[in-house]
């Protein structure tokens, strides 16, 4: 079943959620786009491999990120789709937009705050097609992306990423509702949204579709929901523990470890609520005997560093490097699931087949 986003053509629907820091750069990426789905490159801290990080930081994820583009476009062999998921809330947010769209990439995915001078930032590279999309996790704040944009450009979102409180990695929910949340909730949220968006579909005479995200567990739910109007759903966790996944292999063993109820809540010095593996670090910040941090390189707009125990890009930089006592390993709710090393094919492939079975 494709998939029309901003004119582009998505032959799956299936999105391969963006995962930071350095979880999902290139390789995975590319590998999901070959197969035919949304592969997405996660724009934070994207160069902290680069060897001049620690003196120019900004120049260096500028220029990873505008090989990493141009690679996974090289690796995707133009099967699938490549994207870029651009956190509002990061320093050099238009600027990796910018350099995102220049090399070439076909859609950009953007949320840790309302994107709402995404296609400001975007009408900057004339020459670039891209689907632009914004991920809600309320109606209420898709309605006033689409009125902002709508106002301000005479347009409106090509497609839409719906995250659940299931998910991983920062939530748009509040600690207890995240920590409440059950899959059920996502059906509510898809009807919400959709209903925010029908007067934007009804005046620019199509379609916004709209993708799940956070909770869904397999191709079966995945069926269960494009039923009830979604256009596909988005898969993060369960990408990890391939072999493409640019994770290192530490971290991906992390995650087999994991049972469910190793997913907790924790507080981000960003400002909002995260889910990620309990380790020895979210321990130290629960007990209030973690240390601040130790410098600071202005990476993220929001972040509180002065009252912060911890700094988010050192321990996702800690965590990248299989560092248990001192990283933060953000995952979904779901993480128990993930037992066994796989590949970006088989999970593809399995996707598929229960979508196709529940059809």
């Amino acid at each position: 079943m494709a998939v029309t986003l901003g004119g582009k053509t998505l032959s799956l629907p299936i999105l391969q959620g963006g995962m930071g820091i350095g979880i999902s750069l290139d390789r995975l990426a590319g590998a999901v786009a070959a197969k035919g789905g949304m592969g997405t490159i996660s724009t934070a801290a994207c160069g902290f491999l680069e060897p001049d990080y620690r003196q120019d930081h900004q120049r260096a994820n500028l220029r990873a990120l505008d090989r990493q583009v141009r690679r996974a476009k090289e690796l995707a062999r133009g099967a699938g789709l490549v994207a870029v998921n651009a956190m509002v809330a990061t320093a050099q947010y238009a600027d990796s937009v910018r350099t995102a769209l220049r090399a070439g990439v076909d859609a950009v995915v953007s949320g840790a705050g309302l994107p709402l001078q995404l296609p400001v930032i975007a009408a900057q590279v004339p020459d670039s097609t891209a689907a632009l999309a914004p991920i809600v996790s309320s109606g209420r704040a898709a309605a006033l992306i689409c009125k902002a944009w709508d106002k301000r450009c005479a347009r409106v979102p090509d497609f839409v990423v719906l995250e659940g409180p299931l998910a991983g990695g920062h939530l748009g929910f509040s600690p207890e509702q995240a920590q409440a949340g059950r899959p059920d909730v996502l059906e509510r949220l898809l009807h919400e949204v959709r209903e925010a968006l029908a007067p934007f579909r009804e005046k620019y005479r199509r379609d916004i579709p709209v993708f799940v995200a956070g909770g869904v567990e397999n191709g079966g739910q995945m069926a269960r929901l494009m039923k009830q109007g979604a256009a596909g759903a988005q898969f993060a966790t369960q990408f990890i523990a391939t072999e493409e996944c640019d994770a290192t292999q530490d971290y991906k063993d992390a995650l087999i470890r994991a049972r469910c109820e190793d997913a907790v809540i924790v507080k981000s010095p960003v400002g909002m609520p995260g889910r990620a593996l309990r380790s020895p670090l979210v321990r130290r910040v629960e007990a209030g005997v973690q240390p601040g941090p130790e410098g600071c390189i202005g990476c993220l707009v929001p972040c509180k560093k002065l009252n912060s125990p911890y700094c988010i890009s050192q321990a996702l930089i800690a965590a990248w490097h299989g560092d248990w006592e001192n990283g933060l390993f953000f995952c979904g709710a779901n993480v128990g699931q993930v037992d066994a090393m796989s590949t970006v094919e088989k999970q593809m492939d399995q996707i598929i087949k229960e979508w196709r079975a529940a059809q």
